[in-house]
């Protein structure tokens, strides 16, 4: 940074926060940048168990997942922003399949980014250029646990990040700065006490133990990251759930304080909201592209979202006959 040497880090950080509740973030949060040992433990066991299922990019780069530092040189302090995506208005489930709350919109990751990188052009028009980076569910980083350690909430029984006044419908972001700021040293109390709504409501017992997410079983990793069949003991298990799971988030107390989102961006499309399961059932390639241009759902390609549209529905010819 140019100017570091003449400029305030309060004021640099209140800059920060300044920007990110102009651009609508909804909460924000910052560490110093230091080696993350509770949360390394608990996913080198998380490995070891082979929870991560085909998901071998989560075994590289362990030491820079851990120690930001190692990811990214010279990084002082991780800033960390939460983005609501609760909708103001839900898929109908009448007749229909279920996709998670968080595909209704346009790709968050673009956005998300796009935001982060305005706060810092923000920070560089007044004190100078630096070298950061920005990053949103990508690289090695361990997401929940910055945001944890950035006094932004718990991460509770389901593995999700908690907000104690927001619930946790949240996208999760962070910037690696070159400099100190003062961290936030107020950190969230794990206030799941002993409440087990989401491990009892998952239908395919993935949540295997408190804080323990055994991916193999998971709707959610299922339909989205799995490639090839699906695994025939989960018949009838899927809940009509073709893209993502929202179970063990929408049980959780905590999202009694979920509020919608203010990103027009993130809302249903007009064309979801018509879809019907017979619609899906005949779902073509060019529908496909029309309805998800831009979603998160492209992650699962139109394969991966018919094999979901139609192991459900031999489910139900099962059933029917």
């Amino acid at each position: 940074m140019n100017q570091r040497s003449n400029t305030d880090p309060g004021l640099i950080r209140q800059l920060i926060v300044s920007k990110s509740e102009e651009l609508g973030f909804d909460d924000i949060g910052f560490s110093n940048a230091d080696f993350l040992g509770e949360h390394a433990e608990h996913t080198e066991r998380w490995l070891a168990n082979g929870f991560q299922g085909s998901m071998h990019y989560l075994e590289k780069n362990r030491e820079k997942r851990y120690d930001p530092r190692l990811l990214i040189e010279n990084t002082k302090t991780v800033v960390t922003v939460l983005q609501n995506y609760f909708p103001e208005e839900k898929l109908s489930e009448a007749d229909n399949y279920k996709i998670a709350k968080y595909a209704y919109g346009v790709d968050y990751h673009t956005l998300i980014r796009s935001k982060m990188n305005q706060i810092l052009k923000a920070v560089e028009e007044t004190y100078g250029s630096f070298q950061a980076r920005v990053f949103t569910d990508s690289a090695p980083v361990l997401d929940r646990a910055w945001a944890e350690k950035c006094g932004l909430g718990f991460i509770g029984k389901n593995t999700c990040l908690i907000h104690p006044r927001k619930g946790s419908f949240f996208f999760i972001g962070h910037i690696f700065l070159p400099f100190a700021l003062e961290a936030d040293t107020n950190q969230v109390t794990d206030y799941c006490g002993t409440c087990r709504r989401c491990i009892d409501a998952c239908p395919t017992q993935a949540l295997v133990a408190p804080h323990q997410l055994d991916a193999r079983k998971c709707i959610s990793y299922l339909t989205i990251e799995h490639r090839g069949e699906l695994p025939n003991e989960m018949r009838n298990r899927f809940n009509d759930w073709i893209f993502g799971c929202d179970i063990c988030q929408d049980v959780c107390p905590w999202n009694r304080f979920a509020k919608p989102h203010r990103e027009p961006l993130f809302a249903l499309s007009p064309a979801l909201k018509t879809m019907r399961k017979n619609d899906w059932h005949s779902l073509d390639k060019a529908k496909y592209k029309m309805l998800f241009k831009d979603s998160a759902v492209e992650r699962t390609k139109f394969e991966g979202l018919k094999r979901n549209i139609d192991f459900i529905a031999n489910i139900e010819k099962d059933i029917n006959h």
